[in-house]
């Protein structure tokens, strides 16, 4: 079995620049939980979106495990526009509400999903029977889950916490278990 960890970002105060925002305090108080609560893990490797919030929320982990963080583009957080959006909340329902559905510039629920699963679908295939850490944002992380079971949706994203932790459980692409291991 493949076991991958889903380690969605923690805190990170707002700014345009998705790439390299960084961490708040609070979000490098709970890295450092976050950290911990793998210390007595088996992790075999990391996988990073390449936003700098993301790396740095498995930066400790990866340290921990004297392992590299093997960042990759298509972990990132979907595009939901090029422009500004009046109102986020509206904005990301909507996408929910229709996955084709894609603002100017932006990626529909499918296109983004497609993107993510090509990778994760990789990454499995070459770890099996390993214990996986991806640093993930999420929109993208849900839309992942969703891919092997719909229960996985918008409603779900909204009760996710920043930081969250999701243990999923793989017999080769087949999701035969997931678990919050995260506590607030």
């Amino acid at each position: 079995m493949t076991v991958i960890y889903f380690v969605r970002h923690a805190h990170s105060h707002y700014t345009a620049d998705e790439y390299n925002r960084p961490l708040s305090d609070k979000g490098f108080k709970d890295r450092n939980r976050i950290t911990k609560l793998f210390t007595n893990k088996i992790i075999h490797t990391v996988y990073s979106s390449p936003y700098k919030r993301a790396v740095q929320t498995v930066e400790g982990i990866a340290q921990e495990h004297k392992l590299e963080i093997n960042t990759i583009d298509s972990l990132k957080e979907r595009i939901l526009s090029k422009g500004n959006l009046f109102d986020f909340d509206t904005a990301i329902h909507q996408v929910w509400r229709h996955p084709n559905f894609a603002f100017e510039g932006g990626e529909s629920n499918e296109v983004a999903k497609e993107r993510a699963i090509t990778t994760l679908q990789k990454i499995i295939l070459a770890h099996p029977n390993d214990n996986i850490v991806i640093g993930t944002h999420g929109n993208i992380m849900v839309l992942m889950m969703q891919y092997f079971d719909a229960q996985y949706d918008y409603w779900f994203w909204k009760k996710l916490s920043m930081p969250d932790v999701y243990q999923l459980t793989f017999q080769h692409f087949v999701l035969s278990d997931v678990q919050r291991v995260w506590e607030e």
